[in-house]
């Protein structure tokens, strides 16, 4: 007959006496008295493998390895019984007796564990050549203390930014500090391995990632960009890598080349070769033995100018403008009378993310979630004329080139809804405006750049607008609906994202990086204007507040450049159309019988 659950327990409990692994008073629980009907309770594996995020604590407590050394390190009370638990209660694991029991001396499995943070600075100690500075990382997975140990050097397979970090923290503890690093032959996959790199080793000046596994240009971007990165960099290898080798096969090695100067601004040597820098200094006599360092330029020649309109009243530029922009966004039909009956209208789309844009993170940023939501498709299926990237014969060139005011009209209804802030965000936008032609055939030319929202995604998008207009002939239905112009010519240019900064007036950055510094606010002094007198200078505030902002301009560059004083300033350009050249002609031509009450 079967023996009772009671019998049982009572056999293992006397067996377990005899083999001294219990003590006497010791009695046996049921490991699943928790759980009625034997189930057992949910397993608990975890790893003892030691953490890379280890080597980072405080040894405010124990750690894992500790923790595990402990309880089978021999020796102690409790020498006799390494069963985890046992001494207390537990289930009886197999093999759980130790080399103690068998009167045998300790495994090496009971040796104290070695860390794997002193594994690594081991790894990082032999690896490293003070007197030429180099830390060579290459290859990690090879090396025979690694493969020991078990670890993960970063580009191998479950490997995480984690082991990369106490790399990278222990190379900066090296001295002197380190200056050129490779880290080549890793098959690293991730620019996110390289995370921290610039943060544990700012001042390296050359780096190897030959023969990696580097694809998109995102991974670039986690050392290169924005503040922080490896601003100090002089040389990057690339060759091998995925991202490289296909712009090369493209026939877009020059471009490559251009995009990883515009990120590294330091870089001087790309791939083992040379990259040309932009430098505008003056070349030194040649007569000199000793080559100068020539620092490389951050800023472009010539500062970025405020908008302008020329040869045409402000007022019909934005009567233009603010009339035409939420007819188009809300109701586009209503356009129909503002179009020449031959006039023509054509878009295109630009899917290329800018360099820029790229680098600053705006399509992947949180503070813009519906970035992701555009969608490229709505445009490019009707009708994009982008003559760079159009296939289809001559036929579709034709075809996309909308002639006439009810195509024109048909055309744009096709498109996505948009939401053009002009009146709320000006600074958003850049005007110009001037007129070509003569006589009779005169025309007015208006240059637009700025940015919509795109409904329904609120995703928002940047453009280029391009008018021809003319006046509108009394009795036109132009005319009649009280369109003082009309367009006889609308190119429309969309492509992704990027800020208004661009057209912002002062210095331009050759690379993206700290904003430049920028003019004052509306209705104040630009910043440069340091051939104002301090004295003249509240005049000359109070003076311009009234007048739009190319007026204000304008006026500011008169007193610069003749000394005239705000009052004499503006009646010196009202009497000349606004015209700068002309304006001063004739301060020229009168400069000598104005008065000194005249100049500031």
């Amino acid at each position: 007959m079967f023996s009772s659950p009671t019998s049982s327990r009572t056999l293992a409990t006397t067996t377990l006496k005899g083999a001294g692994l219990i003590d006497s008073d010791t009695r046996m629980r049921d490991a699943t008295a928790d759980k009625p009907g034997g189930r057992k309770g949910a397993s608990k594996i975890r790893t003892h493998r030691t953490r890379p995020i280890d080597a980072y604590k405080e040894p405010h407590g124990p750690t894992r390895a500790s923790m595990l050394a402990a309880r089978t390190q021999p020796g102690g009370a409790s020498d006799i019984l390494t069963i985890r638990g046992a001494s207390t209660v537990g289930r009886l694991r197999r093999n759980a007796v130790t080399a103690a029991v068998a009167g045998v001396a300790p495994s090496k499995a009971h040796a104290a564990p070695v860390k794997a943070v002193e594994v690594w600075k081991d790894f990082v100690n032999r690896r490293w050549n003070p007197e030429s500075r180099f830390l060579n990382l290459e290859s990690m997975m090879d090396d025979p203390e690694i493969q020991k140990h078990n670890l993960l050097p970063p580009g191998a397979p479950a490997s995480s930014v984690r082991e990369a970090s106490v790399l990278f923290k222990l190379a900066s503890h090296l001295r002197p500090a380190v200056q050129t690093l490779s880290l080549a032959n890793n098959n690293i996959s991730s620019g996110q391995l390289l995370s921290t790199l610039a943060h544990y080793l700012p001042k390296l000046a050359n780096l190897s990632l030959q023969n990696n596994n580097l694809k998109v240009w995102r991974d670039i971007d986690f050392i290169s960009g924005r503040k922080g990165k490896l601003e100090h960099l002089r040389e990057l290898i690339l060759l091998g890598n995925p991202l490289r080798e296909l712009e090369i096969q493209n026939g877009k090695g020059d471009k490559y080349k251009s995009d990883m100067a515009r990120r590294f601004t330091s870089l001087i040597m790309l791939d083992q070769e040379a990259i040309a820098t932009i430098a505008f200094d003056a070349p030194g006599p040649s007569s000199t033995s000793v080559t100068e360092k020539r620092a490389t330029a951050t800023t472009f020649p010539y500062e970025m100018r405020p908008p302008f309109i020329t040869g045409v009243e402000d007022s019909v530029v934005s009567n233009f403008l603010v009339r035409f922009f939420p007819l188009f966004d809300d109701q586009r039909a209503a356009l129909l009378d503002a179009y020449h009956p031959s006039a023509t209208f054509s878009f295109s789309c630009n899917t290329a993310i800018p360099s820029r844009a790229r680098i600053q993170g705006l399509h992947v940023s949180k503070d813009m979630p519906n970035q992701r939501k555009l969608d490229w498709g709505l445009w490019l299926n009707n009708g994009s004329r982008n003559l760079n990237r159009m296939g289809g014969g001559v036929d579709k060139v034709v075809n996309s080139l909308h002639l006439g005011s009810e195509e024109a009209i048909r055309a744009m209804s096709t498109l996505p809804k948009t939401k053009h802030d002009v009146s709320g965000s000006p600074e958003k936008f850049c005007i110009d405006a001037w007129p070509v032609g003569q006589g009779e055939n005169l025309k007015l030319f208006i240059s637009l750049h700025g940015q919509f929202i795109e409904e329904p995604s609120q995703g928002i998008r940047s453009f280029d607008r391009a008018f021809v207009l003319a006046p509108a002939p009394p009795g036109s239905r132009a005319k009649l609906n009280g369109w003082d112009v009309m367009v006889l010519s609308d190119q429309w240019s969309v492509r992704a994202y990027s800020t208004h900064d661009a057209w912002h007036p002062g210095p331009m950055r050759v690379q993206a990086g700290d904003a430049m510094p920028t003019q004052q606010s509306t209705g104040s002094i630009p910043s440069s204007s340091s051939l104002i007198p301090a004295s003249a200078r509240a005049q000359l505030e109070q003076t311009i507040s009234t007048f739009s902002e190319t007026q204000r301009n304008l006026i500011v560059q008169i007193c610069e450049r003749t000394g005239l004083n705000a009052k004499y300033a503006v009646d010196c350009l009202q009497n000349n159309a606004w015209v700068f050249d002309r304006a001063i002609a004739n301060f020229e031509q009168v400069k000598g019988a104005l008065s000194r009450d005249a100049f500031m």
